[in-house]
């Protein structure tokens, strides 16, 4: 069975879900202010960008804290990278 997610990383998740979540009020405001449609897309793809990060960290977060058996060698980021 894994492990949650320590609180160190949970917080750090805590803080991109928020900036997310901000990000799509920005956008549906845009849409009532009828933005135009290239900046709509260019604030799309930046929470495109910013939901790959947060599951980067949860991916990374997973790999150092439940992958490892206990008693191994901890891996350097570039490993876990």
């Amino acid at each position: 069975m894994t492990q949650p997610l320590s609180s160190e990383h949970k917080e750090e998740l805590r803080k991109r879900l928020r900036r997310l979540e901000g990000q799509v009020r920005g956008v549906n405001k845009m849409l009532d202010d009828e933005r135009n449609c290239q900046e709509i897309i260019q604030q799309l793809s930046a929470i495109r960008a910013a939901a790959h990060q947060a599951s980067l960290l949860v991916v990374r977060a997973y790999a150092q804290e439940c992958l490892l058996q206990p008693g191994t060698a901890q891996p350097s980021g570039a490993t876990i990278d």
